[in-house]
């Protein structure tokens, strides 16, 4: 004989409830796997039983990725069948961003010193400990700003001073080479007028010794012509 056909409907022994729930959770599951791995598909399973015990499976994605694709696939058909909702959306957070903007410029007035009629004192105390922080904050930025100029000035005081080094060094050479240059033309020009006096002495000593040749040659000439006059 077959086997007959059960009635869906809750089973009121508790025992017999328990047994088939077991059962079935089992080729539950079974199926899922079953389901996950053929199909290739991303599977969640939750169960809770009459206790509240929780029972579950997911397929590799793992349970928190299959929720958070459910979530966005949810909200995303919601907002296909109900334009409207997604306009409301945007006004509320257009609301939101208003409200931001009107919190920050009240912020920032009273930053300034405007505005502290409304505020007690631990308001008030609050303002002041965000003004010591953000003075400290400008302050030691100023500070490292000071700091890389100090560093930036050393360094191109160390070039100009090493580029002065070698200026001077480049002027002590060229004064030497110009105090040779001198010497070199000052030892020309006293050789060249010590030649000079050379060859006048040796000129004047010629033309002596000329002179003293004639001498004789004159007394002669005086002597033939007293003698013929005799």
């Amino acid at each position: 004989m077959g086997r007959g056909k059960i009635a869906i409907e809750r089973i009121e022994n508790a025992t017999n409830r328990q047994v088939t729930f077991s059962k079935r959770r089992g080729g539950l599951m079974k199926k899922a796997r079953e389901l996950a791995i053929l199909c290739d598909a991303d599977l969640a399973l939750i169960v809770f039983s009459s206790t509240s015990r929780l029972y579950d499976y997911a397929s590799s994605s793992g349970m928190k990725a299959i929720l958070e694709r459910y979530h966005e696939a949810k909200e995303e058909h919601t907002r296909v069948l109900n334009p409207t909702s997604d306009a409301k959306l945007w006004q509320k957070e257009v609301v939101n961003l208003r409200r931001q903007v009107q919190n920050l410029q009240h912020n920032n007035r009273q930053l300034l010193g405007e505005e502290l009629s409304g505020s007690n004192v631990r308001d008030l105390q609050f303002l002041q400990n965000q003004l010591e922080i953000s003075l400290h904050s400008v302050t030691k930025r100023k500070e490292q700003l000071l700091a890389l100029e100090i560093q930036e000035l050393n360094q191109k005081g160390f070039h100009i001073e090493k580029e002065n080094i070698e200026l001077c060094t480049k002027l002590r050479i060229a004064h030497e080479h110009k105090m040779e240059l001198q010497k070199k033309v000052r030892n020309v020009l006293e050789y060249q007028i010590s030649g000079g006096l050379r060859s006048s002495e040796q000129q004047t000593g010629a033309s002596s010794s000329k002179m003293r040749v004639r001498e004789p040659s004159i007394d002669l000439e005086l002597c033939q012509q007293e003698q013929e006059d005799e």
